[in-house]
């Protein structure tokens, strides 16, 4: 299994309050009409965590402190705000129970690695050791993590429904991300504790690879980006964009 054709992937100018319920309706609009379905957006000043971390002891205390959404899915804690774009693609699928895992992954980080290559960024799949949310598809550049990758499976009115999600940091400041997620965990009582150093941004990338500082409109630029590379029509290469500027807005 890999990813399927989006015909176009739809952009969220303002930012999501809830984005995690936003990709449950997502994926229950894919449930119910069989469309595959892409979004680019960016969420308010916050963390998004796993639900492991409700059973912490300092959970109540934590979450009251910190601006926190609760994801189905495993991994671990993710910053949220200005500068760190979300790209959550939903599809329905035959299969009743996740397979083809690892296929979905590489091919979600294959088609985030060609998209960064077009402003000239050389990034590639890997654990970083000391990065919040770490994993095996990570995709970094110079050492550093960038982006993080996600799945989840459901099943919705009878029918499985995979969303593949990323977190690309664009030119949040790593080192502000991760003192963020320090407190929480800090908070939470559970040890955990990261390395700025560990997480880089796509500015940070872009300033690296071009000797100069990344441009005012960069965020526009890799949401451009990577609306093209993901909006394959399936009957043509022509590639399409949906700008939506109103949809689950608080």
């Amino acid at each position: 299994m890999t990813l399927p054709a989006f015909g176009f992937v739809s952009v969220h100018h303002r930012p999501l309050a809830e984005g995690i319920a936003c990709e449950a309706e997502w994926m229950a609009c894919a449930a119910a009409t069989g469309r595959a379905g892409a979004h680019l957006w960016h969420g308010e000043p916050g963390l998004v965590v796993p639900r492991s971390c409700t059973a912490a002891p300092g959970w109540t205390a934590a979450a009251r402190a910190h601006a926190v959404q609760v994801r189905a899915s495993g991994g671990g804690v993710v910053p949220q705000g200005p500068g760190v774009l979300n790209l959550s693609l939903v599809w329905r699928t035959e299969h009743a129970v996740p397979c083809a895992t690892e296929a979905i992954y590489r091919a979600l980080c294959g088609e985030l690695v060609r998209a960064l290559a077009r402003l000239g960024i050389e990034a590639a799949p890997q654990a970083v050791s000391g990065s919040f949310c770490d994993g095996r598809f990570n995709l970094a550049a110079g050492g550093g993590k960038l982006a993080g990758t996600a799945q989840s499976w459901r099943r919705i009115a009878g029918q499985p429904v995979v969303l593949a999600h990323a977190v690309i940091v664009v030119d949040a400041d790593p080192q502000a991300l991760t003192q963020v997620a320090n407190a929480f965990e800090r908070d939470l009582g559970c040890g955990r504790q990261y390395r700025s150093e560990a997480v880089t941004s796509v500015a940070q990338a872009w300033q690296q690879a071009h000797g100069r500082a990344a441009p005012a409109d960069l965020q526009a630029q890799v949401a451009q980006v990577l609306a093209e590379q993901f909006a394959r029509a399936p009957a043509s290469h022509e590639n399409a964009v949906s700008v939506e500027t109103n949809l689950h807005t608080s």
